[in-house]
């Protein structure tokens, strides 16, 4: 099990939609190492954790902790964003 508690599968699914394949893409990185991330099989670089925070626009404490996050709720999550015309 890895160290840090990781945000983006939260951050990919309800802000962003993009899948493990773009957002690795975006970062340099195979997209099986951003599901060993989300998983907590792997701790990523100082580098890779940067490129992370810096492709979604937030602080990379946003992303990353040694403590495990406390739970958001999608409501939580998208507010801001217009309402979805499903």
């Amino acid at each position: 099990m890895g160290v840090p508690a990781l945000w983006i599968t939260t951050v990919v699914d309800v802000l962003v939609h993009l899948s493990r394949q773009q957002l690795a893409d975006a970062v340099g990185v195979h997209y099986q190492t951003i599901g060993y991330i989300e998983r907590g099989d792997y701790t990523p670089s100082l580098e890779l954790a940067l490129r992370l925070a810096r492709h979604f626009g937030l602080p990379v404490e946003a992303l990353f902790s040694l403590d495990p996050f406390a739970p958001l709720d999608a409501q939580v999550l998208t507010r801001g964003r217009p309402a979805s015309s499903e």
